[in-house]
């Protein structure tokens, strides 16, 4: 081990203190512990009759409607849970809202939109947005390595497509995380995409030397980083980066515990619980980023 780790107790206690109980359950699993069940139970908190996920599921979109940019926390729950019952419906539903071209809304209308962000309570329901489509689609790929009922729908076929065409149609950076989630996106499609290398090649141009892209509109010193465009040690994305940019990356986001024994985001969430759940997210991100590169 090299470089600096964390303090787990404390983490734990941080969970305990301030978390919503969907990401203590996560938690629990980067802990150690087996209770996948109790995983997927709190995220059926957050599911409607559809088949989607709403109530806030995504911290700063709280209105109770099923939402696309909720369907990629659900996978990511799905990926550490493994097969889950649920996945072919979430399918299902993203099938249902996806637009002509193969591509999700940035959000759908929403009845309720205090305490949501405006670029969710604005977005135009009728226009496939890459953000949205690229990063649903990276994080139900990592779902569908232990989960064929995710691999083989003709929804995740089709939204691949869709932002591998979009990606490709690129003539300059899209920036902050429209860029990271590409990146992202093209990681966890190469064993199953050809065009994958390529797509990293083509946005790995767009990524500075130093692996920080600004976030346009966002808070004036927000920035993604190194270890948010490429966080798997294994994925082709990492060859993006130099090992000095990562370990220097590294060495921030350990250093990044507060502390009370979790983590902060950078961004400003527009309501009380969005602003905790967002920490207890960030928490369960980092420990999860900080074990698979060998810091914890």
């Amino acid at each position: 081990m090299h470089g600096m780790s964390i303090d787990m107790d404390s983490a734990r206690d941080f969970m305990a203190t301030h978390a919503r109980t969907l990401d203590r359950r996560r938690f629990e699993l980067l802990d150690g512990g087996q209770d996948t069940a109790g995983a997927l139970a709190a995220l059926d908190g957050y599911r409607n009759p559809d088949g989607g996920y709403g109530w806030g599921l995504e911290g700063d979109l709280r209105s109770p409607e099923s939402q696309p940019a909720a369907a990629l926390h659900a996978f990511e729950v799905f990926a550490e849970t493994g097969r889950a019952p649920q996945s072919a419906t979430l399918c299902h539903w993203l099938d249902t809202v996806s637009l002509e071209d193969g591509g999700l809304p940035m959000a759908l209308p929403m009845a309720i939109t205090a305490g949501s962000g405006p670029w969710w309570a604005g977005a135009d329901a009728t226009a496939s947005s890459l953000q949205i489509t690229s990063v649903v689609a990276a994080r139900a790929w990592v779902a569908a390595a232990g989960d064929p009922a995710i691999a083989m729908h003709p929804w995740l076929a089709r939204a691949t497509d869709y932002t591998i065409g979009a990606i490709e149609a690129l003539e300059e950076s899209p920036g902050g995380y429209v860029l990271a989630f590409c990146i992202q996106f093209a990681d966890a499609v190469h064993e199953q995409r050809p065009e994958a290398a390529g797509l990293l090649e083509k946005l790995g141009a767009f990524v500075p030397a130093n692996g920080h892209v600004p976030v346009h509109g966002g808070e004036e010193s927000e920035t993604l980083r190194p270890l948010d465009l490429a966080p798997d040690p294994d994925g082709p994305a990492r060859s993006l980066l130099s090992a000095e940019v990562v370990e220097a990356d590294l060495d921030r986001l350990a250093s990044g515990q507060q502390e009370d024994g979790g983590w902060t985001v950078d961004f400003v969430s527009r309501s009380p619980a969005g602003k905790l759940d967002w920490r207890g997210y960030a928490t369960v991100a980092a420990v999860d980023v900080l074990q698979r590169n060998g810091r914890t």
